[in-house]
């Protein structure tokens, strides 16, 4: 599967990145994840933020490449996690991962499933993880994106 195979399929649509929506996914993400290590709260609430975290990243390699999901669609967050490899390079070990927190977010979100502090710890480093991979990624592929313009 490409990204242009998603666009022909309706799961993407073109989309022109501009520095302000990329930095402020970036924004976005450090906040939900500083709120995702804040152990006064609930670990449910704790993982929804670090997979929050998560789907900003995808997003921001998403719109960096000219694309963005389309929402019209059930599975946009599977299209995104999906879209890692072809976008960041995400290793299969690491997508495989990626996927099984959504999943398990899906079944915490709509049948109440408890979730465990290690799936916390988990989703937490996986965002850290995807984040050094995002920024490593924009610096060389899209450095335009990550400059200011006053």
């Amino acid at each position: 599967m490409t990204l242009q195979n998603l666009l022909k399929i309706d799961r993407l649509k073109q989309h022109a990145p501009t520095p302000q929506e990329i930095q402020r996914l970036l924004v976005a993400e450090q906040r939900n994840l500083a709120d995702a290590r804040n152990e006064a709260i609930s670990d449910e609430t704790r993982f929804d933020v670090a997979y929050k975290a998560i789907m900003q990243l995808a997003l921001a390699a998403m719109m960096a490449s000219g694309y963005r999901p389309s929402t019209n669609e059930l599975g946009h967050h599977q299209t995104m996690i999906q879209s890692l490899p072809l976008t960041l390079d995400v290793p299969n070990e690491s997508w495989v991962v990626l996927d099984a927190l959504r999943r398990k977010r899906n079944v915490a979100d709509y049948h109440g499933d408890p979730i465990e502090p290690e799936a916390v710890a988990e989703c937490i480093a996986q965002a850290k993880a995807l984040l050094t991979a995002t920024r490593q990624w924009l610096e060389v592929q899209h450095p335009e994106l990550l400059r200011t313009t006053p």
